[in-house]
Parts: C-alpha cells; sequence; structure tokens
C-alpha cells in the first residue's frame, strides 16, 4: 500500500510551500488508495510552539487535507528512538564520538583554511586496528553514524532524475546530542522506516539529507522509500518567496477572503500540470495526480491567477453558504445584519463581481450601516444638471411598484423627461445609496433595499 507523509516542523505556521507539499502528498495517496500520515517533527524544543503546532493542523483542517493518521509527534517518541541509537551501537553502526565543539569549529577553520570542505575528521570512528584515544574526563560524548566510506548513494528521484552523492563527501552525522537527545535526521529516517513510508514526497532543500537518510536506513536494514523532491515556488517577481507574495500562513489566505478550493485549484497548478486544464476539483485532481508532470523547474506564484480562480469559485458557491462565510466577516466589524435587505440577496447580487469574500462583506456593510457618501465622491458625480431628474425620482419612487423592472422604468422616464443620458443619474445614485460609483444594475441595486432607506439615503443629494 502507498503511504505518503507530510511532516512539517512547528517552528512557524503552515505556508503556502508547505500546503503545496501536503497536497501533493495526500493526492498521491488518494490516487493510489494509499494512507496519508500526517507527522509534526517538534525536535527542535528551542524554535516549536504549540500555536505553530495548532497552527499547521488548522491549516490543514480548512484545506480539507484530512490525514488518515496522525498527527504523530516526534517528541512523543524520543524513548524509541534512543532504543534504536542503543542498538546501532551496539551493532557498531554508530559510536560515541567525544570531539568539544570548540575542537570540532577549530577542525573546521583549519580546514576552511586549506580550501577544504569542512567536515568531522573521525578522530573517534572505530576502525580495525585503529586505537582510540582515552575517553577526555567530563566531556560528554555526541553519539555519530559510521557512515560508509566507499561507494555512492543512488537514487532515481522521482521528479529531478538520478542523483548520486559519493560517500567520501559525507562525514559522520550526529544522530543523538550530548544529553543522549536524537537529532531530526535520525528520527525522520526511524519514523519514515516504522510508519512504512512508500513515498517521501518534500521539498527540494531536503535533497542533501537524503543520501544520509538512505545511508541510515541501509544499515537498520530498513526499506528505502522512493524520493521526490518539488523544486521552489518562486513570488510574482521571480525572486525566493516571502511574506510579501504568499510565504504566509496558511491562515491568512481565509482571513484575506479566500475558498480553499480555490487555494487548492491554484496550488495543484504550481509545478504540475495535466494538459491545459485549470479549474478542477480535488477529486479531479486525485484522479489525475501523478509524479510524472511535476516539473523539476521552480514554479511561479501568480497573485492575479489565485485571484481570479477564487473569483470563479464565489461565483460557483452556494448563495447559502457565502452567507455562512460572510456573516463572521461583518460581525467582526460590529456590523449588526438586519432582515431587509437579506444578506443572500445582497451575495447573489454581488457575487459575480467581486474575487474575494471580503469583497462582499464590503458590499454588504454598506447596506446596515449609516452611511454617509464622501462628499469630494458624491460632488464628482452629482452634477447640477442631474438635480432636477433626482428630484423626480424621488416624487416618483415613493409610489413605484419596488421590483427591478418598474425602478428602471422610473429611471428611464426621468432622464428622458430631462434629456439626459443614464450615467448622469445612475451615477449619483449610486453615491448616495452605497458611496461608491461602481454597483451592480442600479435598478436591482435599489430594489434591495427598502424604501424608506432609499428616500432617506437620497435625500443626502439635498433634494426633496
Amino acid at each position: 500500500m502507498i503511504r505518503t507523509r507530510f511532516a512539517p516542523s512547528p517552528t512557524g505556521f503552515l505556508h503556502i510551500g508547505g500546503a503545496r507539499t501536503a497536497l501533493f502528498c495526500w493526492a498521491f495517496a488518494r490516487h493510489y488508495g494509499g494512507k496519508f500520515i500526517l507527522r509534526i517533527e517538534d525536535t527542535d524544543v528551542a524554535r516549536s510552539t504549540p500555536e505553530a503546532v495548532q497552527g499547521i493542523i488548522d491549516g490543514m483542517k480548512w484545506l480539507g487535507l484530512t490525514p488518515d493518521e496522525g498527527p504523530f509527534y516526534q517528541m512523543q517518541r524520543m524513548e524509541r528512538y534512543k532504543e534504536v541509537i542503543r542498538q546501532m551501537l551496539a551493532a557498531g553502526t554508530a559510536y560515541y564520538c567525544y570531539t568539544t565543539p570548540e575542537e570540532l569549529e577549530g577542525m573546521r577553520e583549519e580546514q576552511r583554511s586549506r580550501g577544504l570542505k569542512p567536515r568531522y575528521d573521525g578522530a573517534w570512528r572505530p576502525e580495525p586496528g585503529k586505537a582510540l584515544p582515552t575517553p577526555p574526563a567530563g566531556v560528554q560524548p555526541v553519539v555519530r553514524f559510521r557512515n560508509p566510506t566507499a561507494g555512492v548513494v543512488v537514487w532515481d528521484d522521482l521528479v529531478k532524475g538520478r542523483i548520486e552523492i559519493a560517500n567520501a563527501e559525507l562525514d559522520d552525522l550526529v544522530i543523538a546530542r550530548a544529553d543522549f537527545t536524537p537529532t531530526y535526521n535520525f528520527c525522520v529516517v526511524v519514523d519514515d522506516w516504522e510508519m512504512g513510508i512508500t513515498h517521501v514526497i518534500r521539498g527540494d532543500d531536503h535533497v542533501n539529507n537524503t543520501p544520509r537518510q538512505i545511508n541510515i536506513l541501509q544499515a537498520l536494514g530498513a526499506q528505502v522509500p522512493l524520493y521526490a523532491h518539488l523544486s521552489m515556488i518562486l513570488g510574482d517577481d521571480g525572486q525566493k518567496l516571502s511574506k510579501r507574495h504568499g510565504a504566509v500562513s496558511v491562515m491568512q489566505y481565509d482571513d484575506e477572503g479566500y475558498l480553499p478550493e480555490a487555494v487548492l485549484n491554484y496550488l495543484a497548478r504550481l509545478g504540475w500540470s495535466h494538459g491545459d486544464d485549470e479549474v478542477f476539483s480535488m477529486a479531479q485532481f486525485c484522479a489525475w495526480f501523478d509524479l510524472d508532470h511535476i516539473t523539476p523547474s521552480a514554479a511561479q506564484f501568480n497573485t492575479e491567477k489565485l485571484n481570479w480562480l477564487n473569483a470563479y469559485y464565489i461565483k460557483q458557491a452556494d448563495n447559502a453558504r457565502l452567507v455562512a462565510l460572510v456573516q463572521p466577516r461583518l460581525a467582526a466589524r460590529g456590523v449588526t445584519i438586519t432582515a431587509t435587505p437579506s444578506l443572500e440577496a445582497i451575495i447573489s447580487l454581488y457575487k459575480e463581481r467581486v474575487s474575494k469574500l471580503n469583497e462582499l462583506a464590503d458590499a454588504a456593510e454598506v447596506f446596515y450601516i449609516d452611511l454617509r457618501p464622501n462628499p469630494e465622491v458624491l460632488a464628482q458625480h452629482l452634477m447640477p444638471e442631474a438635480l432636477p431628474a433626482l428630484a423626480d425620482f424621488i416624487a416618483g419612487v415613493k409610489d413605484v411598484a419596488w421590483e427591478a423592472p418598474a425602478i428602471s422604468a422610473l429611471i428611464k422616464a426621468c432622464i428622458g423627461k430631462h434629456g439626459l443620458k443614464m450615467p448622469k443619474l445612475a451615477m449619483p445614485l449610486r453615491v448616495l445609496l452605497t458611496g461608491q460609483a461602481q454597483t451592480p444594475s442600479v435598478d436591482a441595486l435599489i430594489a434591495l433595499f427598502p424604501r424608506d432607506l432609499v428616500l432617506k439615503r437620497l435625500a443626502a443629494g439635498q433634494v426633496s
């Protein structure tokens, strides 16, 4: 059975790059009827926080990337890692190293001065016929993995192709610190082994970890998984993704008014393709997804494309669902929603014109607050020649049938009587009613309001 894992470190929130990795792991497992595991790699105690852990879980839940197993926490598995290290010490695949941090730094400085790659020199590595130094008093040793010195580590990366690393390039990795706390790279290996991970799909910043992890797995007699390293995501400007163009918490996309299906659809196309298909459901994505169509080159984040997709999904969304999503956004602004106009009616009118839920909230807010149009905007659109037509409209609107066709007929009659074009009256009506010059059809807009509120707001035109 295919088993994938998403294994974030809770030293920060779930960002867009991590979310794409999670999506690809989830979709690959779904495609093959396998299992998707969530593992929280929280061994960096100094930098891991409960808030970041919760942020990761919240982000996964919002996206709908539900794990089949987990979350598992590495800090809860410490005794198992230590047990495996003891077994490796007994088997001779690991050893105690008494080189102090100061000695190690001095060693590296000396190597750099000679133009060599800085690395541990193997002073405490046991070899046949080698006499080891006497352990110094008062020094707590670390534990190092006895990495092979000959040959190469080879794997056929499912994204990048064949990769070969000479073992001579790898020094002996520390797998337990001086307090016998296992290190990140070792915990990853034990977890992947014992959780039966068949495919490790992760960012290409982990490529350098892979040969070390393969060697440890082989030393344990474990099955080596297949690896797929995803290229990085660049920002709109082609630079490394940063907070200013997307490398923020996934939950910030929720805050800004994106729908999870839009974010997922967008992430799916960041470095993967299925012909020319741009818009598709997650069911379709899982049916299509494979690793063959992931590009090894960097993907580029495009905010404009994400906004386009979000607008598409808002248009397709059920109005009742949008009401449930917009209500708390209005509540957070202190806006009280009244029975008339109904929020669902407002959303139905505006959903074709927005790209984010927050824009729907912006549009709805003006119906429920005590609106005072900006005098400059009003002066720009309420021309003197429109005042007589506006006065006639106010007089007629008191008795007109409260439906868009009748209101439209009244507007046309008023502009016809005074020889005006539609914008001359429609624009001041929009500004007086909503404070905005750009709205949906003015007759449909007016029909949403209670009649008395229309009369009250039009009075701000100082015509009665």
